[in-house]
């Protein structure tokens, strides 16, 4: 963690799963002091309460609110920017609420780091944001859109530099499916699955956090980041936990949601035609045409023709034994089957 050292950190929705991930990555390391901002009173105190640490600074404030960003913001080296609606049956009831928090909320954040000064902003993304039909991936969409635009605007040589991350399903995260399930089963009722198809990239918390460090060791203004991931379908992963919680739950069919998709795509195949295979990960650079639209009457890309977009149907797709190896990562099934 030596690129991390006497540095300080601002998590934008930081009481959330993933500012937990990287508290729990982080607070061992030699890193100075690590804000967390976010709307949430009661998370803050009981992450304050669980912690007693004085390296951890909590701040109350909305990202809709530039001003209280900008509170939070002064002395603050790096950002990643986490803080989003990212309920697909809500956002959808309520698109500009995910458009006040997903897009508005976010260029405060960047506007914030660029005026005091902060080195690196790394801003968390979705799948969903990738062929978007629902509100919270069109706000998550238009979101990436505006971090890469300020990204350009600050060029190679720019004091700060804006990165995005794009990444599936975190399992076990605030609000998934696996906590539901196994709150299911443990209470005796049905496993409530929209569609056994229905497929889905599978990551951990640890798996997310490792993408935002490598955006944030290797990524460039505009960058965009994907982790290659596996994916499993919903009856593959609902089979996984059956087993390993020993648990005989009738699975019950419910139908699809509000906004959902059948599978999930990571890269669009326009994206695919200039992304560098970094090995574990792809990087999508930013998108450097100017606003000369009269050339791209008479310039196309042919190599777009023959891509593919990067989907949960054509990776790699899980067994149920794999999937249960996979689980079996998670800290809430570890402490459930050591219990």
């Amino acid at each position: 963690m030596s690129i991390f050292k006497d540095k300080v950190l601002l998590i934008t929705g930081g009481t959330g799963s993933f500012g937990n991930a990287v508290l729990k990555r982080f607070l061992n390391s030699d890193i100075k002091e690590i804000r967390i901002f976010s709307r949430d009173e009661k998370k803050q105190d009981d992450m304050r309460h669980q912690l007693q640490n004085p390296k951890v600074k909590f701040y109350i404030g909305d990202v809709r609110d530039k001003r209280s960003v900008d509170g939070a913001m002064g002395g603050v080296d790096y950002v990643f920017a986490a803080a989003a609606l990212k309920q697909v049956p809500s956002c959808e009831f309520f698109p500009m609420q995910a458009v006040r928090t997903n897009v508005i909320g976010t260029e405060n954040v960047l506007d914030s780091a660029i005026q005091h000064g902060v080195k690196n902003v790394v801003v968390l993304s979705t799948d969903k944001a990738c062929y978007p039909i629902n509100a919270m991936g069109i706000s998550k969409a238009m979101m990436e859109k505006v971090a890469i635009a300020k990204g350009r605007q600050l060029g190679e040589n720019g004091a700060t530099t804006i990165c995005c991350t794009r990444y599936g399903n975190v399992m076990a995260s605030r609000g998934s499916v696996i906590p539901l399930w196994v709150d299911q089963m443990k209470a005796g009722k049905d496993i409530t699955l929209t569609d056994p198809n229905m497929t889905r990239f599978m990551m951990t918390l640890d798996d997310a956090v490792d993408l935002v460090i490598y955006a944030f060791q290797h990524g460039q203004n505009g960058d965009l980041f994907v982790q290659k991931a596996p994916a499993a379908t919903l009856d593959t992963l609902a089979t996984a936990l059956k087993e390993l919680y020993k648990m005989d739950a009738t699975v019950r069919v419910i139908g699809t949601r509000h906004g959902e998709k059948l599978y999930e795509s990571l890269v669009t195949r326009e994206e695919m035609a200039k992304a560098v295979d970094m090995g574990q990960y792809y990087c999508i650079p930013c998108d450097d045409r100017d606003l000369n639209y009269d050339k791209y009457f008479v310039e196309g890309q042919e190599k777009v023709s023959r891509s593919e977009d990067y989907h949960s149907h054509n990776t790699h797709r899980l067994t149920v034994d794999e999937m249960k190896q996979l689980l079996l990562k998670l800290d809430m099934v570890k402490e459930d089957l050591n219990a």
